[in-house]
């Protein structure tokens, strides 16, 4: 498969299970090696370079199963990851960690829906909060490309709409953002692309109802049943 995500576009990675949608994001992350080819951002190629180092070059992820400090309060998840910015030995210690970034980390919680939850802690939050606090701390990094692996999973309708319109709004200010997803009313009317993955190889690619419409999609993934406004986040 061979694709472009631009700066400013939100980009949805559809396809069924065992498809390779979060093999394509490891190996884009840093968490796989891929075997053939290249990635690259930004002029820069990333092939070799560990996570870390993605991550400095502005690529940051999520992950299906959302991943937080749970030892620390919802405040002190997004100052960590803020000094993480600095660098490894900026992370060596947490002492003082209170008094540090409070200001940026505070922006972000507001950004995200979580101001009035800064002080408690990450362990007690409910699924749809830690969601929401995984995605702050990918935003801590100032990533210029963020990789959302299936942000909508395990939500509820009204919380799974109003944080792709979260999502959304962060492509609208200029970060290229590329997700996957099973719920199709998190692509429809959300994505500007639409890439569709199918045995590891890119099957279609385009608006979402110019590949709802595409015969093998439909009869390989979507089936036969109308997607219209009615499904729509």
């Amino acid at each position: 498969m061979s694709f472009e995500v631009s700066k400013g576009e939100c980009v949805a990675l559809i396809g069924p299970n065992g498809a390779g949608k979060s093999t394509c994001f490891a190996c884009i992350a840093g968490q796989y090696r891929p075997t053939h080819g290249h990635i690259i951002w930004n002029a820069q190629l990333l092939d070799r370079l560990a996570p870390a180092a993605r991550l400095r070059h502005g690529v940051a992820r999520t992950f299906q199963v959302a991943q937080v400090f749970e030892a620390l309060t919802v405040l002190q998840n997004v100052q960590l990851a803020t000094k993480a910015r600095l660098g490894p030995r900026a992370i060596s210690a947490l002492k003082n960690l209170d008094g540090q970034f409070r200001e940026s980390a505070c922006a972000l919680l507001e950004q995200t829906g979580l101001k009035a939850l800064a002080n408690q802690n990450a362990l007690s939050l409910p699924y749809g909060a830690k969601k929401r606090l995984e995605l702050a701390v990918a935003l801590a990094a100032r990533p210029q490309l963020l990789l959302l692996d299936e942000p909508a999973a395990g939500l509820a309708e009204p919380e799974r709409v109003s944080l792709m319109q979260l999502v959304k709004r962060l492509a609208g200010q200029g970060m290229a953002v590329l997700y996957t997803e099973h719920n199709m009313d998190a692509v429809a009317g959300l994505a500007d692309r639409v890439l569709v993955l199918i045995e590891g190889r890119l099957a279609a690619q385009g608006s979402f109802d110019e590949i709802s419409r595409d015969s093998i999609v439909r009869r390989l993934y979507l089936g036969d049943r109308p997607i219209d406004g009615a499904d729509r986040a």
